[in-house]
């Protein structure tokens, strides 16, 4: 079985479940999300949207795959591209953090360790690029339709909350602990062994 993870494009967007191409919860404020949807163009707005933070910003998003089959995705940017956030109680959004907007595994890959799998590759695209934390509001009662995580997962995954909320609590993960000690390891040796092969290859003096 093979597992990857990419970055969301314009040319994998249709790879996202139906429901999530479709849905512009975050994308879109209140008001002007019912006028989409009574007319029909969700699915021109979130590709406008994905295409605008790429432009802007770069990545936001992450697809799992395994064995070339989309088995979940997440999807993430800085909350002032993110109408919908201003409307929490229990934000704003911390100024040193991107919001997670969107974190699902789908269909038959549930309960595998997929959703932490995805966070992980979250937090290390989100690192490189000099992120320090990555928020997210989190759903107590799990009734929003799926369009906000629940709380209880983003615990699991080692967020914590900053806001307590009766129903839309914000939680926040550090970067610095969300990168595993084997990675941390594997990172030492790469630039340990970098280190030696340059030195070997110098040329010797006298």
């Amino acid at each position: 079985m093979s597992r990857r993870v990419v970055g969301v494009t314009l040319d994998n967007l249709d790879h996202l479940p139906r429901t999530c191409r479709r849905c512009v919860f975050w994308e879109l404020a209140p008001h002007i999300r019912e006028q989409a949807e009574e007319f029909g163009e969700t699915e021109f707005e979130k590709e406008a949207w994905v295409s605008n933070v790429l432009l802007d910003w770069g990545s936001c998003g992450r697809i799992l795959y395994i064995d070339n089959v989309p088995a979940g995705y997440a999807l993430y940017a800085p909350p002032a591209v993110v109408p919908r956030a201003a409307a929490f109680p229990s934000g704003p959004i911390s100024a040193d953090a991107v919001l997670l907007t969107a974190l699902r595994v789908v269909g038959d890959f549930e309960h595998g360790g997929l959703g932490r799998v995805l966070v992980q590759n979250v937090a290390k695209d989100l690192t490189r690029r000099g992120v320090r934390a990555i928020e997210a509001f989190g759903d107590l009662h799990e009734d929003a339709g799926g369009c906000v995580i629940p709380a209880g997962f983003l615990q699991q995954v080692g967020f914590k909350t900053v806001q307590q909320h009766p129903k839309w609590p914000r939680l926040r993960l550090e970067l610095r602990t969300a990168i595993s000690w084997k990675e941390d390891v594997e990172a030492a040796l790469e630039r340990l062994l970098g280190t030696v092969s340059v030195r070997t290859a110098e040329p010797a003096l006298g």
